[in-house]
């Protein structure tokens, strides 16, 4: 362990040999906090002489975990007994199996993944978006809330139903011996709270605990914890409250920056010393964080010296962005940079078309991290179907894809009939449906689904005419029919689709733009062969959001849309230093070189605007000009809050009154409208 040690700085020594007590470990970017929390769970079971099997060290992902095994137990001696290092869920799992006796359901129960969840989720109901009520569910029982408890709250009939739908599914769980993703950690803590002797069991097992990256727990995995700690108060945690960037998805904020609040007693331990990134691009990202008045004090120092300075990438419009940025990325290949040491990123997924589009136009090999490319998403091949089927009606591919999106009532049965009646004719779905009458239609399927096929044949017949004129205005026309953006109402992901469908769209209307007498034909074609790009062979850069870039590294890194609305979001309910932390995140992404590019012009929201350049470079201290300040607001739709006289209650409207933020809050049926800063979350 001494040789150990010589490889570590002061701090990280100094929270490796801290034994006892609450300890939270602030660990900066590119700081080592990997390496410190292996090197302690190693020194706790070597040098100290902790039983393996009395420690319990938690992380959030499974590829976190492994490297994190592999780390520690090449630093420790062979033990017939490993200690258990895993996943909250992969924790709660083997918890639940020698446990969930006591909750009267057997222990070979089945975790069921997402998409079985949504079947069951549509048997019960087929009239609400079955994504939102999903969704609801997995927040009521992060929330801790049952059946009974949502429909309390529940302020709208939607929200009354979901919760009966949610009193249904956790019915057909229990008959048919099934957990969810969401169980794992709410049926565990729900033994643990109602069995305080399993409680003092687990703890008194558990001695010592670990948590890595704490600043992305939720409400229910504090109480969690804090169960797990009802015998003792020796947890460790390590993260960094700079790089909270996942609020949207319930990660409470407070659980790191209040960590002495939950834990009395705490040590604290600041990694601040970068291993990752030269000294501007620290610069750089630490002038930007410290615009943040909710933080922890803390500073990223830099130990790899000097070097290039952070560079301004500024263009007209998204098309020479992507342009600029492929001739930059090209001049670094052909310098010898690895491809798989550059990178671009951005804050809406909606920005990759454009990138796509340059990077195939410049023949650089790119592959697209953590999601789809921007042609393969499901609503962009959503729309395309819609224009095969106004350029070739016998396509009965796209038909079928497109016929009941938005749903029109239109089940696989009916589809099946329309479509055995057209082969034995020999001629398309569409023919049949059109050539037909609405009596002989009727005579085939339910008199209502007749009718139904017989306006959406219609309505194609009539987009088609518009189509054939190939005006700018085909688009609005599209949309305005078919509704489009309807099919993901609702969705968790609803902001996010819509964005992608405005995106698409703007492209049309750039394209009509540059030829006023191109075909609908011409357009699809264009875009087959950007999206059909060949295999990529060999090495290629990564492009990716930012949120899917947490944790990794480039010695080229590039961040596109750095203007307002795109990076940061602005709008209702948007969480101003989640933002920042966010470009955070991103800038100290890069080792060697930084370049942040802005437009004068993007496409956004289906229309070519001017777009200001982000406040972030101003606060970074990269460009001049008036700083923003506004205080912002977390609180978002749905947000359940306290308040020091009227208790709890749920946020129901978001405002902006001055430099303030109101909340609309139903306190049990009142509602009331309070400024943000007089009540907290829950």
């Amino acid at each position: 362990m001494s040789q150990i040690f010589n490889s570590l700085n002061e701090s990280q020594c100094d929270a490796v040999k801290q034994i006892d007590g609450p300890i939270l470990i602030l660990a900066g970017a590119g700081s080592g906090k990997t390496k410190t929390i292996t090197t302690r769970l190693a020194y706790l079971i070597d040098e100290v002489g902790v039983p393996a099997a009395n420690t319990l060290t938690l992380t959030f992902t499974n590829k976190a975990a492994k490297e994190m095994r592999e780390r520690a137990f090449s630093l420790m001696q062979p033990t017939s007994y490993p200690p258990l290092l895993c996943t909250f869920h992969k924790f709660g799992l083997l918890f639940l199996k020698f446990n969930i006796s006591r909750l009267g359901r057997l222990n070979n129960f089945v975790v069921i993944d997402t998409d079985d969840k949504k079947k069951i989720i549509k048997k019960i109901n087929t009239e609400l978006p079955t994504p939102l009520i999903a969704s609801e569910i997995s927040r009521y029982k992060n929330s801790l809330l049952t059946p009974h408890d949502a429909y309390m709250q529940a302020e709208l009939q939607n929200y009354k139903t979901i919760a009966k739908v949610y009193e249904e599914y956790e019915k057909y769980l229990h008959e048919n011996n099934l957990v969810d993703f969401d169980d794992l950690l709410a049926l565990t803590y729900k033994l643990l709270e109602e069995h305080p002797d399993l409680a003092q069991e687990t703890s008194k097992k558990y001695q010592y605990i670990m948590v890595d990256e704490y600043q992305d727990t939720n409400e229910l995995q504090l109480k969690l914890l804090q169960k797990l700690c009802t015998s003792h108060n020796n947890l460790c945690v390590v993260g960094d409250d700079d790089q909270s960037i996942y609020g949207w998805r319930g990660a409470h904020i407070r659980n790191i920056q209040e960590f002495d609040q939950d834990f009395k007693g705490t040590s604290v331990f600041k990694l601040q010393e970068n291993y990752r990134s030269k000294e501007p691009i620290l610069k750089v990202a630490n002038a930007l964080i410290e615009h943040n008045r909710s933080r922890l004090d803390k500073k990223l120092l830099p130990t790899r010296g000097d070097g290039e300075a952070v560079a301004l990438l500024n263009s007209n419009d998204e098309n020479e962005e992507s342009r600029k940025i492929a001739k930059l990325i090209n001049e670094k290949i052909d310098e010898g940079v690895k491809p798989s040491e550059i990178a671009v990123l951005y804050r809406i997924n909606a920005l990759s078309r454009s990138l796509e589009d340059g990077l195939n136009r410049s023949a650089v090999p790119f592959k697209l991290v953590g999601g789809l490319r921007f042609y393969d998403r499901a609503e962009i091949k959503d729309i395309i179907s819609y224009l095969r089927v106004i350029t070739n009606f016998h396509d009965n591919f796209s038909i079928k894809r497109i016929i009941n999106k938005p749903k029109r009532g239109l089940g696989k049965a009916t589809l099946d009939k329309i479509e055995l009646a057209s082969i034995k004719e020999e001629i398309s779905m569409f023919d049949y449906i059109d050539k037909h009458s609405l009596a002989e239609i009727e005579a085939l399927v339910k008199k209502k689904n007749a009718k139904t096929l017989k306006d959406f044949i219609a309505s194609i017949k009539d987009i088609k005419k518009v189509s054939d004129e190939s005006t700018y205005e085909f688009i609005d026309a599209l949309e305005e029919t078919f509704k489009i953006k309807e099919i993901y109402k609702n969705t968790q992901e609803a902001v996010d689709k819509e964005q992608n469908i405005d995106e698409f769209y703007a492209l049309w209307r750039d394209f009509i733009t540059g030829r006023p007498d191109a075909t609908l034909d011409e357009f699809l074609n264009e875009q087959t062969l950007l999206s059909d790009q060949d295999e990529v062979e060999g090495e290629s850069i990564y492009i990716m959001s930012i949120h899917a870039s947490k944790g990794l590294e480039f010695e080229h890194l590039f961040v596109i849309g750095l203007e307002e609305g795109f990076l940061p979001l602005v709008g209702e309910g948007t969480d101003l230093e989640e933002e920042r932390r966010l470009a955070y995140v991103a800038f100290t992404r890069a080792k060697d070189k930084l370049t942040l590019s802005h437009v004068s012009s993007r496409f956004y929201k289906g229309r070519r605007s001017d777009v200001d350049k982000s406040r972030f470079l101003n606060e970074s201290g990269l460009t001049k000009g008036s700083l923003k300040i506004e205080k912002n607001t977390g609180f978002r739709k749905g947000d359940l809050v306290r308040h020091k006289i009227f208790g709890a209650g749920r946020v129901v409207g978001v405002s902006k009154v001055g430099r303030e933020f109101k909340l609309s809050i139903n306190f049990g049926g009142n509602h009331r409208d309070i400024l943000a800063s007089f009540v907290e979350k829950l």
